[in-house]
């Protein structure tokens, strides 16, 4: 004889003493990590706030306009360090942004699945290569096999150089998240373009590309604030001395931001020279993070104007 069951009750689905604490558990490390990320950021923003203004304080404004940076003797001249900064980046991405598209446009548009499951591998290998690989790469095959070729009176420690190999290592960062945001496009815009008579490469200029336009942009961005923040390759391949004139000159010895500041910590915990020296370096963070953080403000509202919802 078949028993029929009883109807839950409210207090069946209640959840258990043992599972409820364990849920209050997780709750509260989560939110305590969450917080303490917040709090960290917080301290480090304050720190450079505080510090750059107490170096801003001290020193002759003036300073701060000069011919170049030389903080031994006191001359900060922030502009010497922003052109710098900006003309290693740029090469940058005239190298990185070319390069990176048409990478995650074979692989998301013309690739067979063969060669993707082999290139794609390939690709994100080469964003595990150490940065001061790269630079040494840089100082001793880029300058001289292409920069000197192109300018014989090229300086040995060279902006170009620089430029070069930041665009190599952040070729992979655009190609990698420019071809997840290719895949991302559905597929019958795709079988709907074709269908229109459209060819592949009309199709893959005119729809898949504008439909993954936000990724591609976000690539970028990302790619340019790696550029910005750069250390190790421009410090080996542009020398990280400890000054600089102000140049536009890209076969000539520059200085950027985080060069700088690798400068003047190397070997000493306390720069010598001018007092206000090591007090620079919180000046030079604080730049850099405003720098970085507007340019994420802005990529970040771009992204949002022209992204596409399917």
């Amino acid at each position: 004889m078949a028993t029929t069951s009883s109807p839950l009750k409210p207090t069946d689905l209640r959840i258990g003493r043992r599972r409820s604490h364990v849920e209050r558990v997780v709750r509260f490390v989560l939110l305590a990590a969450a917080a303490f990320t917040v709090l960290i950021s917080t301290l480090i923003v304050a720190v450079l706030f505080t510090e750059a203004a107490q170096f801003l304080l001290r020193v002759d404004l003036s300073s701060l306009w000069a011919d170049g940076w030389y903080p031994r003797r006191g001359d900060f001249d922030i502009l010497t360090l922003l052109i710098g900064t900006l003309l290693v980046t740029a090469i940058a991405m005239l190298i990185a942004a070319p390069l990176g598209l048409g990478a995650a446009l074979y692989l998301s548009e013309y690739a067979s699945p063969r060669a993707r499951r082999t290139l794609k591998p390939i690709l994100e290998i080469l964003a595990g290569i150490p940065s001061v690989v790269l630079g040494y790469f840089a100082l001793t095959l880029i300058t001289p096999q292409v920069v000197q070729r192109m300018w014989p009176d090229a300086n040995p420690l060279n902006i170009a150089a620089a430029g070069i190999g930041v665009g190599i290592l952040i070729v992979p960062i655009v190609a990698s998240i420019s071809e997840d945001a290719l895949a991302a496009v559905p597929a019958p815009l795709r079988d709907a373009s074709i269908g229109l008579g459209a060819r592949k490469i009309s199709t893959t200029v005119r729809v898949v590309v504008p439909a993954a336009v936000s990724g591609i942009v976000a690539s970028f961005i990302i790619a340019f604030s790696r550029a910005l923040g750069e250390t190790m390759v421009v410090a080996i391949a542009m020398g990280a001395s400890g000054g600089a004139l102000r140049t536009w000159d890209i076969t000539q010895n520059g200085q950027t931001m985080t060069a700088a500041m690798i400068s003047l910590v190397t070997g000493s915990d306390n720069v010598k020279g001018d007092t206000e020296a090591f007090q620079s370096l919180f000046f030079l963070g604080l730049v850099l993070f405003l720098l970085t953080f507007a340019l994420n403000v802005l990529g970040e509202r771009f992204v949002r104007r022209v992204r596409h919802r399917y």
